[in-house]
Formats: C-alpha cells, sequence, structure tokens
C-alpha cells in the first residue's frame, strides 16, 4: 500500500462499508476458474488491511455465472449501484473493471455514483477517487478497455465460426 493509498482512505469512507463485488462471466468459469474466485475473495483482506471490520464488508456474489454485458440482469450490481447512491459505500471493489461493468453506461453511471458520494473504487492496482480528475480518467480508460476486450474476443469467436461455416465444418447440436 503507496502513501498516496493512505491518504485516500478516510474516517468518513470508514463509517461506511466496504462493498466487494464477485462475478465471472459464466457457469463454467465459476466451475473452472476457481484461483480467480478466490483471488476477488481475498479483496476482503486489503479492506481489513484499510480499516473496514469484517463485520461492515459485504460481499455481493449473486452474479456468478452472468455476463457483465448489461447490468439489467443482474440483481448484485443493481443492488451495488442502489448501496452506493444511498451513500452506504465508503468502497466498492472488484478484482479488476471488468467484474463490475463490461459496457460503459454502466460503468460511468457507477463512476458518476461514486464521484457523488464520495466512494472509493479499489481493485487489483489500486485505490481510486472517482471525484479526482486523474482517478477518474484512469479508471474511465480500464473501462473503455474492459469493453474492448468483450468486442474483441466477440469478433475472434464470430470469426471461428465463420471459417468453419465456410469450410462447411460448423455443427449445431439440435434441440431436443
Amino acid at each position: 500500500m503507496g502513501a498516496d493509498t493512505q491518504h485516500k482512505v478516510t474516517a468518513e469512507h470508514l463509517k461506511r462499508n466496504a462493498y466487494l463485488y464477485v462475478r465471472q462471466s459464466t457457469l463454467r468459469q465459476v466451475i473452472e476458474n476457481t484461483e480467480s474466485t478466490k483471488r476477488q475473495y481475498a479483496l476482503k483482506e486489503r479492506a481489513n488491511a484499510l480499516g473496514w471490520p469484517p463485520e461492515c464488508i459485504i460481499v455481493i456474489d449473486s452474479d456468478l455465472g452472468q455476463s457483465g454485458a448489461q447490468a439489467a440482469d443482474r440483481a448484485g450490481f443493481q443492488r451495488l449501484v442502489a448501496d452506493v447512491g444511498l451513500g452506504h459505500a465508503g468502497v466498492v471493489m472488484g478484482l479488476e473493471v471488468s467484474r463490475l461493468a463490461r459496457n460503459s453506461s454502466d460503468w460511468h453511471r457507477l463512476l458518476e455514483i461514486c464521484a457523488l458520494t464520495n466512494t472509493l473504487i479499489l481493485d487489483e492496482d489500486g485505490i481510486y477517487n472517482p471525484a479526482h480528475f486523474n482517478d477518474r480518467l484512469l479508471l474511465g480508460l480500464k473501462g473503455t478497455m474492459s469493453e474492448a476486450e468483450l468486442h474483441v474476443l466477440k469478433a475472434r469467436l464470430l470469426g471461428g465460426q465463420l471459417n468453419k461455416a465456410k469450410r462447411g465444418e460448423l455443427k449445431f447440436d439440435v434441440p431436443h
């Protein structure tokens, strides 16, 4: 933890809860990529080291196995945004930006609400205050890169399917 991190967390933040948002995109990832899930849950220790007692660390993991492409189908994300908006959160934690939102409108909405309520954002790289221009700029770039990553992954998958289709090798399971 750097000196900058120590100065960002204030007594005001510590009076509120720390929210840890845990998400994997698919049920297969939840089952096969257990290390990622463990790393996400380990962020509770970071919050505790920054001064939040364990009883003030709220874990939201109801969106495990759901894509971050849209907030509409993610009750956990919606709860997180609502609690931040109500001023209950001192910090929102996620392993990386893509765990929180994979589209810019959801991400920037969360950033705006965090800035208005003086809520910090913590990821594996550091802690950010969306009310500060440089932190918000960096968080915006991280969100844009996350959204672009999703687009690139979809394009690769579609490209592979199209190549198989051109060769006549694309197969689908018949519905039962």
